[in-house]
């Protein structure tokens, strides 16, 4: 399929030539960025791997790299709403005319490659992290910050060699491909820290160390744990936001410098995640960060799809919490900014997915529960997830597969707004419908 692309033309020609899925081999990247003349080597990477917290981090260290002054990017999955958002430089998402042309050189290799591999077709996320390394060096950035897709032995995004290997924690999540305990999955997690690296581990590994240690110890990389025991950065937080979109105030005491009274529009919640990341950048760059350059970084920064306020009267919230631990996390969330009433949960989970471990975390800040389904495939229909909601005790309001009409059921149900959640995909098409 050589030739220029259309963004349409190049999305049609993605969906149409591959699969979904994921290979145990990194032989398929490798194969893809050999063609392509390693784009790869033309910047300074860093990884960001974890259960939870993985986009926030990736996004908050390219705004920190970028606002002291080097040119940045990120990488990130699954998009809201266009397959744009995944690629972003300089804090804008690619241009549909730069997207086409670096998956089109994506294509066009795959391509080349499949007499070589007998047919067998590439992953949807193998051409889009291929596509990515593509654009970021046509695009002249300094610090490709890329966010793993899942676990990180196997990950399309490890055929590259990072400078800096971040894990922000491991919980149980993708059990059927990465392992059945939170040590498997930390094993599994820990192969994106290489030689040459330097490795940031975030409080969520804490009771799992011992398997990241020993990769870090067997590749010789460095260490700087974050919140841990024996911890070389910390923080404290000195003020939340009390309404939906208020803000959070902070003090991190970094491993090389302290870093007083940040300030940025997120829950609680973030503060670990800006520890982390502050810690990532210290290691980026080998010094103190400016603190000028990391106030303004803060402040600037969005979280879409992460307690993301869409409306703040009658308050509109999306959230893509996915699992029982981002649950919690989204209840104290919720517990925070909806300090005077519940809001109703306009809820729609993928059928693979813990659905009662969401539901029992948000019960006790929940007004009542509207349960819908995205348009996604591995979607739960919104019947059973009712009756999973019924089981465990919540208020149901009402059901719907139709998402528009199960917004409309939750914004006129008796609460203090709307909070939709349980997946990405349900707060992409909130988004939209948002909008308008």
């Amino acid at each position: 399929m050589p030739g220029a692309f259309t963004y349409a033309e190049a999305i049609a020609a993605l969906e149409r030539a591959l699969r979904f899925g994921i290979h145990p081999s990194l032989e398929g990247i490798s194969a893809l960025v050999e063609v392509l003349g390693h784009p790869e080597a033309a910047y300074s990477s860093a990884q960001v791997t974890g259960t939870n917290g993985k986009t926030s981090v990736t996004r908050m260290l390219s705004a920190i790299l970028q606002a002291h002054g080097l040119r940045a990017a990120t990488y990130t999955s699954p998009h809201l709403e266009s397959y744009t958002e995944r690629i972003v430089v300089a804090g804008t998402p690619i241009a549909e005319e730069a997207f086409a042309r670096a998956l089109g050189a994506a294509l066009d290799a795959g391509e080349s490659l499949m007499d070589a591999r007998a047919g067998e077709p590439f992953t949807e996320f193998e051409i889009l992290t291929a596509a990515a390394l593509v654009a970021f060096a046509e695009a002249g950035v300094y610090w490709a910050v890329l966010e793993v897709g899942m676990g990180g032995r196997w990950d399309a995004t490890s055929v590259v060699s990072p400078a800096v290997s971040v894990v922000t924690g491991v919980a149980l999540d993708h059990t059927d491909r990465l392992g059945s305990t939170r040590e498997a999955i930390a094993s599994d997690k820990a192969y994106i820290i290489k030689q040459g690296s330097i490795a940031v581990l975030g409080p969520g590994c804490e009771g799992v160390e011992e398997p990241l240690l020993a990769r870090a110890a067997a590749v010789g990389a460095p260490v700087v744990r974050v919140g841990l025991q024996a911890a070389d950065v910390t923080w404290d937080v000195t003020g939340v936001p009390t309404t939906p979109g208020g803000h959070l105030r902070l003090d991190v005491a970094g491993a090389l410098a302290s870093y007083g009274e940040l300030l940025l529009r997120a829950p609680s919640y973030q503060a670990s995640n800006v520890a982390v990341a502050v810690a990532a950048a210290e290691a980026a760059l080998g010094a103190p960060l400016d603190i000028d350059a990391l106030r303004a970084a803060l402040a600037g920064m969005a979280f879409p799809g992460r307690f993301e306020v869409l409306r703040q009267s009658p308050a509109l919230v999306v959230d893509g919490a996915h699992n029982p631990e981002a649950a919690t996390v989204l209840a104290g969330a919720v517990r925070e900014a909806f300090s005077d009433a519940a809001p109703v949960f306009l809820l729609g989970v993928m059928a693979d997915k813990d659905a009662s471990g969401i539901v029992r975390a948000l019960l006790p800040v929940s007004a009542g529960f509207v349960c819908t389904r995205s348009r996604s495939d591995r979607a739960m229909a919104s019947q059973d997830l009712a009756r999973i909601v019924h089981a465990e005790g919540g208020v149901v309001l009402g059901a719907s597969d139709d998402l528009a009409t199960a917004l409309d059921l939750a914004e006129n149900s008796p609460g203090a707004g709307v909070v939709a959640a349980g997946s990405i995909y349900v707060a992409g098409e909130v988004r939209a419908l948002a909008r308008g």
